[in-house]
């Protein structure tokens, strides 16, 4: 169990390093417009995003990951 978090966590990492690495100036443009949004959209941007995460490691699990 603890290595699946592992492995989740450090490839969670690797996506986020690479936005970072790849497009430092598109993560800031998302970042303004991100504080454009009103907080209530960006609750469910954030409740969307959980859902998906939560739906693909329930599909990586019943493939046998």
């Amino acid at each position: 169990m603890i290595e699946t978090a592992f492995l989740a966590l450090g490839l969670v990492l690797i996506v986020e390093g690479l936005a970072y690495v790849l497009a430092p100036s598109l993560v800031e443009q998302l970042l303004e417009m991100l504080r454009t949004l009103p907080e209530e959209q960006r609750r469910y941007i954030g409740m969307i995003a959980l859902a998906l995460g939560v739906v693909l490691v329930w599909i990586a699990k019943t493939l046998g990951a």
